[in-house]
């Protein structure tokens, strides 16, 4: 059938409010992913006097979804390209639903990590396909605010999971008759924002790009017209068509050969160096850094909630930003803010300056990652690759960004008690190094549609 036969005798409009949710519907995955981060980090108080933990058994409760995270990222990718992306996303809400069910009923710290590692197997699943499903559905002027919508989710699960957390921990302490029911109120809440996720997602339709990969003509024009119009959805059902017919003969190892090679090469490096800037050395850690400076059982409390709230706002100035000054600019803006914001960091705590302005350095830091590297990297990986190898290409991309994250968390505590303030030295120039790649390395995509930026690498 063709194309102005799907589309009807008349010119239909599209709906931007109908490509916001979408986003929003996908966008949630972030909320997995940010409730997780902040709610365990308050159970496991409460886990470790209930059942006597030891500083290794904590940590490997803490990080075992990593486990679950890293096996689920690197299969995403891999079922996407065959089944769809919402499918996949799907099966990954449903996965952090039960496993966060799970988490709260267990008894013991053996069904919690494997409860945590199926956890992260959903949110694995979920995290490099969601930014890939916005990035499939949002026209190319609205792309980057739109695939931002995941990094501005995951901001605003931790910060509402820190209120809930002092909430609940406010109703008793460790040694409180409530004790044993705090925790797993903490970790059951999860349920809520995978359950919505869930819900909203098979209220949704699949990726119009898969669609038309996958010969489901009809309906991949449609989802196009709906979100663009009947105009913009025949010239851009036009270009993915062509896409396919041209990438027909392609494979995974295209990745790994030119012209592709240098797509994945930057793939990469963007996802190493989101978290490389050791902006979680801050994140995962500030109550360890700023209980020696402040004074007061919730001064460090006070702290990291203040660097949470710096950083949902600054999300939303990369939001604005990003499709007016373009990606690039924006990541050599905040890769150098870092750089130097962990400079004086450093030098605050080496030197003793007055301990106000450590916590000011530390928010600037995070305000530098949270309009730059934060949501760029998650917007630019899903850009980069063609439709017929998006979802392995970022799967594969995000299983390092996984890793770094993983390497972050474990080492910066070691740092900091050999090193003290010049562990934020080191992270400087980390942010130096990200700077250097992203000035020479990475390319400008702003406002080009994703055939455009296929067709850059093959020039």
């Amino acid at each position: 059938m063709s194309q102005t036969a799907q589309s009807g005798a008349v010119e239909k409009q599209g709906s931007m409010k109908y490509v916001v949710i979408l986003a929003v519907s996908a966008g949630l995955a972030g909320l997995l992913y940010g409730y997780d981060t902040v709610s365990i980090s308050g159970a496991i108080v409460y886990l470790s006097a209930l059942w006597n933990l030891s500083a290794a058994m904590e940590g490997f409760i803490i990080s075992s979804i990593m486990i679950g995270g890293v096996i689920g990222v690197g299969v995403s990718g891999f079922i996407s390209d065959r089944i769809g992306r919402r499918p996949v996303l799907l099966i990954g809400a449903a996965a952090f639903f039960v496993a966060a069910l799970w988490s709260a009923m267990v008894n013991d710290p053996t069904s919690m990590i494997v409860a945590r590692i199926l956890g992260g197997l959903g949110i694995g699943l979920a995290s490099s396909l969601a930014i890939t499903y916005i990035t499939e559905c949002a026209p190319a002027k609205y792309r980057g605010t739109l695939s931002s919508m995941y990094q501005l989710l995951t901001i605003l699960g931790i910060f509402l999971t820190n209120l809930i957390n002092f909430w609940i921990a406010g109703m008793g302490g460790i040694h409180s008759d409530f004790a044993d029911s705090a925790w797993r109120w903490m970790l059951g809440i999860g349920a809520i924002p995978a359950l919505i996720l869930f819900v909203a997602l098979a209220l949704s339709p699949e990726s119009p790009r898969f669609l038309l990969q996958s010969g489901n003509k009809e309906k991949g024009f449609a989802v196009l017209e709906r979100i663009g119009g009947t105009a913009s959805a025949k010239k851009e059902a036009s270009e993915i068509e062509a896409s396919i017919a041209e990438n027909a003969k392609g494979k995974l190892s295209d990745l790994f050969r030119a012209p592709l090679a240098h797509a994945m090469l930057v793939g990469i490096f963007l996802a190493i160096f989101n978290q490389a800037v050791g902006q979680n050395a801050i994140s995962y850690y500030a109550p360890t850094i700023f209980k020696p400076i402040f004074q007061g059982d919730t001064a460090s409390f006070l702290c990291s909630t203040l660097i949470g709230l710096v950083e949902l706002v600054f999300t939303f100035v990369g939001m604005y930003l990003i499709d007016r000054l373009g990606r690039k600019p924006l990541m050599l803006a905040g890769s150098l803010g870092m750089c130097v914001f962990y400079f004086l960091m450093g030098l605050s705590m080496l030197l003793n300056w007055p301990g106000v302005l450590t916590l000011i350095f530390a928010c600037l830091v995070i305000a530098s990652f949270a309009f730059s590297m934060g949501p760029v990297t998650w917007v630019m990986i899903s850009e980069l690759f063609p439709t017929y190898l998006r979802g392995r290409a970022a799967g594969l991309c995000t299983v390092f960004l996984w890793g770094a994250n993983f390497l972050v968390a474990q080492f910066t505590p070691v740092m900091f008690s050999a090193w003290g303030g010049g562990t934020f030295i080191f992270w400087a120039v980390m942010d130096l190094i990200a700077f250097l790649g992203v000035r020479f390395l990475v390319p400008e995509t702003k406002g080009k549609t994703l055939e455009e930026i296929q067709s850059f690498w093959t020039k």
